[in-house]
């Protein structure tokens, strides 16, 4: 019997690495990290922060919907930057996408990311 069930979209890029894209267990549901990769071709969408953090939360999106969760569901997210001069720019995209109910938060500054992404996030949320 498995303590978890994996949630898989396609929706979202597949992992790029020996990884899932999300566990739910107990409801609550663990994302992996997104970065800014377009689901369908694999390739980085944007060159800046804040393009690519809106490809990142919409991957991510796409990840809650298929746990059967929101943005309404997600309790902490981890924010990693390679440039902390992105901090604003990103919180602008950031601050769209979770509304009046943001959840609680870290932001980290990263020497590097996978495919030379500039933004990657994840999540923690319960389900509905």
């Amino acid at each position: 019997m498995s303590l978890h069930q994996v949630i898989a979209t396609d929706g979202a890029p597949a992992p790029i690495g020996p990884y899932v894209q999300a566990v739910e267990s107990g409801g609550t549901v663990y994302t992996s990290g997104q970065i800014a990769l377009d689901p369908k071709t694999g390739e980085m969408v944007g060159e800046d922060a804040p393009t690519q953090a809106r490809q990142v939360l919409e991957n991510l999106l796409a990840v809650l919907n298929a746990a059967g969760c929101g943005p309404q569901n997600v309790l902490r997210t981890t924010i990693y930057l390679v440039d902390m001069e992105d901090f604003s720019r990103v919180n602008e995209v950031y601050a769209e996408f979770f509304g009046e109910h943001p959840p609680t938060r870290a932001t980290v500054a990263v020497a590097g990311l996978p495919k030379g992404a500039r933004v990657e996030i994840d999540a923690v949320a319960c389900t509905p």
